[in-house]
C-alpha cells in the first residue's frame, strides 16, 4: 500500500529471502510527500523481481479508502454469526465457511435470506478490511451503503480501523465509497 507519506510491504510467507529482500528495497525507493499514482513507480521492477521467481499471474491495484467518525446506516444490518449463517444458504452460499474467520460478518436480510454482506477479509488487531457484495437481484437499493457503514460501526467497536478497497476498474464500488464519504488514503497494488 502507498500513502502520500509511506509504503507498506507485506510478503507471502512462501516467498523466498532474497526475493523478498529485493522487493523491499523497491518498496523503499517508492517516491513520498506525494499523492500515489494508480500503479507504483517502480512497477516494471517489481515484475521484474517477482518474474525471476516465479510466472506473475495476477495484478491488482485500486484505491485505499477510510471511513469518517460519523458513519451511520440508513438501515441497521444483521450480525452473522455461526447460529444464523443460514441466511445466507440461498444466496452467499460461497460465504458459508468464512463466517467464523470473517469477523464482523454483517448482512441486509430481505424474505428470510441474506441479500447483501459486508465482512472483514483482512483482519489485523489495528485495522479491518471490508469484503462487500451484493446479489444482483437487490442492486442500487442502499444494501451496500447499510451493510458497509454498519460492518465499520462493528470493526470500531473492537477498537480496530476500518477501511475499504476496490480496484480502479470498479466503478460501483468506487461510487459506493463516494457514497459513504470515505477518504482517499492509500493505493493498493497486490501481485501474484
Amino acid at each position: 500500500m502507498r500513502t502520500p507519506d509511506q509504503v507498506i510491504c507485506r510478503f507471502r510467507a512462501d516467498l523466498p529471502a532474497e526475493i523478498a529482500r529485493r522487493l523491499a528495497v523497491l518498496c523503499s525507493e517508492e517516491p513520498k510527500g506525494e499523492s500515489p499514482g494508480e500503479l507504483p513507480a517502480r512497477y516494471d521492477e517489481y515484475l521484474d523481481v517477482l518474474a525471476s521467481h516465479a510466472p506473475v499471474t495476477r495484478i491488482w491495484a485500486g484505491p485505499a479508502y477510510a471511513f469518517p467518525r460519523d458513519v451511520v446506516p440508513g438501515a441497521l444490518p444483521t450480525m452473522i454469526v455461526e447460529t444464523n449463517a443460514h441466511f445466507l444458504r440461498t444466496t452467499f452460499e460461497g460465504w458459508l465457511p468464512d463466517v467464523l474467520h470473517r469477523q464482523p460478518f454483517v448482512a441486509m436480510i430481505e424474505d428470510d435470506h441474506a441479500v447483501s454482506i459486508c465482512a472483514s477479509v483482512r483482519i489485523s488487531e489495528e485495522v479491518h478490511c471490508a469484503g462487500v457484495e451484493t446479489h444482483a437481484t437487490y442492486r442500487h437499493r442502499g444494501h451496500a451503503v447499510n451493510v458497509v457503514a454498519g460492518w465499520a460501526i462493528a470493526v470500531r467497536s473492537m477498537g480496530a480501523a476500518p477501511f475499504y478497497s476496490t480496484s480502479w476498474d470498479n466503478i460501483a464500488s468506487r461510487r459506493l465509497a463516494a457514497r459513504l464519504r470515505l477518504s482517499l488514503v492509500g493505493v493498493d497494488f497486490h501481485v501474484t
